[in-house]
């Protein structure tokens, strides 16, 4: 447990400064892979700690000027996905197709409430999913490469496997 809570925080801080300099600006919307690119790694370590590292990261980009509200549904769907279908599945692609689905597809439907709340034209949506969509991508597929590279090296297993006191 603490070992996780630990790994939480240092993905968060990870998340908001990396998250500082690599960003995509479109309107009113912050797209940042490295939210995605950390949700996974943070799934694959921590389980459902990643959702709550989005969570935090999300308020925090927020807080800082970094990130918008969109950040809550994208973020956090997409972790919740990627947990759950590497929970079942037990592989890397599957956390990583998570992410892009859960982020791309119904974080994306989810910012629906948000743009009507917003008082933003419904076109805005139009700009918004595919933004979700290739920033998950773009997160995804570097998460999905690294852990492929921890786990061959034998570093996942070593990790999952260790005894704990």
């Amino acid at each position: 447990m603490t070992r996780k809570l630990t790994l939480t925080g240092v993905f968060t801080a990870l998340n908001v400064v990396l998250s500082m300099f690599i960003i995509i600006p479109l309107g009113p919307i912050r797209a940042a892979p490295i939210q995605h690119l950390i949700n996974v790694i943070s799934v694959v370590f921590t389980g459902p700690w990643g959702i709550v590292q989005a969570f935090l990261s999300s308020t925090i980009r927020i807080l800082l000027g970094t990130g918008s509200p969109f950040a809550y549904p994208g973020s956090m769907v997409g972790a919740l996905l990627g947990w759950l279908l590497y929970r079942r599945f037990g592989k890397l692609s599957s956390a990583a197709a998570g992410e892009v689905i859960g982020t791309g597809i119904f974080g994306s439907i989810a910012t629906l409430p948000l743009i009507m709340v917003l008082g933003l034209e419904l076109e805005f949506f139009y700009v918004l999913a595919p933004a979700f969509l290739v920033s998950s991508l773009i997160g995804a597929l570097i998460s999905w490469v690294l852990l492929g590279q921890l786990e061959k090296k034998g570093v996942l297993d070593r990790f999952n496997n260790e005894r704990r006191p």
